[in-house]
């Protein structure tokens, strides 16, 4: 995969060159045909997009390449109709060549949440766990990050990347088809870790915490958000079985548990900046993501409420340090 060919010198830079010499074979495997079966679909669609060159590209505000004049009617349509090919669209929402992709989670508004409170990424190393398709990445790009590595390991994401990647030809922002498990460990490199939507989904909320922190630099910084809950120090919702009917969904402590959890394990300067409900403006079906969302997720008699019975969405970011 050609597009990953500028990371691997920069990983070697960085004294990684054991770790680029692996991602190289992952990334293969993972794009290769017989390793999904919609690769070859995906991989059609992604080269019948309109090929330009496209200077007019928008990152630190929005994610917009180019605009309604960038490619006519008749080939926007087509385009729209090999984009439908990487169903769902979930993290957003981007503008390319005049269409405007309306994605599920206005992902816009969670960066303007945490922005105002997180370290300048000017010249920083970050990385985004469970980073989806990239969208906040290259909201980082356009923050000024040097290096943004996205890891997430549903294929489809990575293909939504390599679409927005196909006109931005970026060599600092990468979105890798691996999870944190394909890490290696004690990385100890970068300046920024992100983990948003990622914890209730881990089996041990700690464990992970300590995966973070292994991979950031002494003093980096960690940005977390998490589905959280009302209560005092040591309060967890742990789901019977589902929760918004996700399955695998394990541990949603309060904001006083999830910053005792992150002393525990050794951050510093630990805070909890913003908390908010989950709204149905913010989630949603779209024409780009036709499969159930949060108002299927939640009671329909009281919208305070799951299908399930438990307390509805609602997410806090916490910033943190690692120990120096």
């Amino acid at each position: 995969m050609t597009t990953y060919e500028s990371l691997y010198p920069q990983l070697e830079a960085l004294g990684l060159a054991d770790w680029a010499k692996q991602l190289k074979q992952q990334i293969s495997q993972r794009f290769a045909d017989d390793a999904h079966g919609k690769m070859p679909v995906w991989m059609a669609a992604l080269d019948a997009l309109p090929q330009l060159i496209v200077d007019d590209i928008e990152l630190t505000n929005e994610v917009r390449i180019g605009d309604e004049n960038s490619i006519d009617q008749k080939t926007r349509q087509a385009m729209c109709e090999q984009l439908q090919h990487f169903h769902p669209w979930r993290k957003g929402p981007y503008k390319l060549l005049g269409v405007d992709l309306d994605t599920e989670w206005r992902s816009d508004w969670k960066w303007d949440r945490l922005l105002p409170h997180i370290r300048s990424l000017e010249g920083r190393k970050v990385l985004d766990i469970g980073g989806g398709n990239g969208y906040h990445g290259w909201r980082m790009q356009g923050a000024g990050a040097k290096l943004i590595l996205g890891i997430d390991p549903t294929r489809v994401f990575a293909m939504q990347y390599l679409v927005m990647q196909r006109y931005i030809q970026s060599t600092s922002h990468y979105v890798l088809p691996i999870g944190i498990e394909d890490l290696p460990e004690n990385l100890a490199c970068f300046d920024t870790a992100f983990s948003m939507g990622v914890l209730y989904h881990r089996r041990s909320p700690l464990d992970h915490l300590y995966e973070l922190r292994a991979c950031l630099r002494a003093g980096g910084e960690l940005v977390l958000e998490t589905l959280v809950i009302e209560g005092g120090e040591g309060q967890v919702l742990m789901p019977e079985q589902r929760y918004a009917k996700m399955r695998n969904t394990w541990f949603i402590p309060s904001v006083e548990t999830m910053c005792l959890w992150l002393r525990r394990c050794g951050f510093k300067q630990v805070r909890c900046v913003d908390t908010v409900v989950t709204t149905l403006a913010e989630q949603r079906q779209t024409d780009w993501m036709h499969f159930e969302s949060l108002a299927d997720f939640l009671d329909p008699d009281d919208r305070s409420k799951t299908i399930e019975g438990y307390p509805a969405p609602v997410r806090a970011i916490f910033i943190a340090n690692a120990p120096k």
